[in-house]
């Protein structure tokens, strides 16, 4: 089976991944979700379509939300897609720790 592609769904993530340490054990765990996401991008689990909250809906126009959980309570957000050319691709949206996670979906 091919490998899936991950990729940042913009620049400045990407750019936001880049600049933490290597040393960070929040770019470690990040890169192991996307080693795990490049095997299968079903890895995480599936928010149902009416719980995904609407400002992730109208930010990145998906109509799926994938969750990968990170050590110490951070949550890596996800899209899947898939093109002609790549079989699946797996767009990470975002990664955040429990408060910002609880509160974008209403959970506090």
């Amino acid at each position: 089976m091919k490998p899936e592609k991950v990729i940042f769904v913009d620049e400045e993530l990407e750019k936001a991944f880049a600049k933490l340490s290597e040393d960070d054990p929040l770019k470690k765990s990040i890169t192991q979700a996307i080693k795990d996401l490049q095997q299968n991008a079903f890895y995480g689990r599936n928010v149902k379509k009416k719980l995904i909250p609407k400002e992730l809906k109208k930010k990145y126009g998906f109509n799926n939300l994938w969750i990968y959980n990170l050590p110490n309570a951070w949550r890596l957000l996800y899209s899947i897609t898939r093109s002609e050319d790549i079989k699946i691709i797996a767009a990470i949206l975002d990664w955040m720790n429990h408060k910002d996670y609880e509160r974008l979906f209403n959970f506090s």
